[in-house]
């Protein structure tokens, strides 16, 4: 059976038959919330979450994410 990886951040906007999510603390980085959230929307029939519980946790908890310095709003003015 074939089977394909993609990031979280190319899967936006797609959906997909089955999603697998590796959730552990070494990633640190990469718990934020939204990112977990936006991974098991992806999945049409079925999400497996493989790690750590407590790298749920930490996703869960992490809702700020990092700030964005993009100087969107001087462009639009």
């Amino acid at each position: 059976m074939p089977a394909y990886a993609c990031t979280i951040h190319k899967s936006q906007g797609s959906e997909y038959p089955a999603v697998v999510i590796p959730l552990l603390t070494q990633h640190y980085a990469m718990l934020q919330r939204d990112l977990v959230y936006t991974g098991i929307t992806r999945g049409k029939q079925l999400v497996v979450l493989v790690g750590q519980k407590k790298a749920l946790a930490m996703a869960i908890k992490n809702h700020l994410g990092r700030r964005r310095y993009t100087n969107l709003a001087e462009w639009l003015s």
